[in-house]
């Protein structure tokens, strides 16, 4: 499988769940069923390297400003949602996180930012057509800390300066 590929299953699952990441989970682990799994590794592979290179500082401030405030398992789940969120959406998060102002339709903290189980797509998918837990990827893991120069993720005027389109489309009224 390759990047366009992977891209598509994703962009496919989403505007099916018109959104809605749970849906979009489902429909995902039924689009990869109907491939082989080996196919299924694939995407798990280009899934894991995304969610790997979106450990940074400052796409964790951004995350924590939408969300209005980003534990470290929020955050874990806002990447896998900027995951499925496409491939525009999530590169442009990536390389410049205010960006993220420009990129969204809208954003709502109740429903989106928040898609934990598109991270375990892959692996239900192998599990279901194997019956066995996916191997290990062979992909580097995420350094222990986020990359990049910390965020106090706590601090409005912070965030405020550091994100300032962020700030003004979605920051706290």
């Amino acid at each position: 499988m390759d990047e366009t590929e992977f891209w598509a299953l994703i962009d496919a699952s989403r505007e099916g769940a018109e959104g809605d990441p749970e849906e979009q989970a489902d429909l995902l682990v039924e689009r990869l069923c109907r491939l082989d799994p080996e196919a299924v590794l694939d995407f798990a592979r280009h899934f894991e390297a995304r969610y790997n290179r979106s450990w940074t500082w400052e796409l964790w401030g951004a995350a924590a400003l939408l969300l209005g405030g980003a534990s470290d398992d929020a955050f874990d789940y806002f990447r896998c949602w900027l995951i499925g969120q496409g491939r525009d959406v999530y590169e442009g998060g990536v390389h410049e996180p205010d960006a993220l102002a420009g990129l969204l339709d809208d954003f709502d903290e109740e429903t989106d930012g928040d898609a934990e189980d598109l991270g375990y797509a892959a692996d239900e998918a192998y599990e279901q057509l194997t019956g066995t837990v996916a191997p290990d990827l062979g992909v580097s893991p995420a350094p222990a800390e986020p990359l990049g120069t910390p965020v106090d993720l706590e601090d409005d005027r912070v965030l405020a300066e550091r994100y300032p389109r962020l700030w003004e489309r979605f920051g706290p009224e």
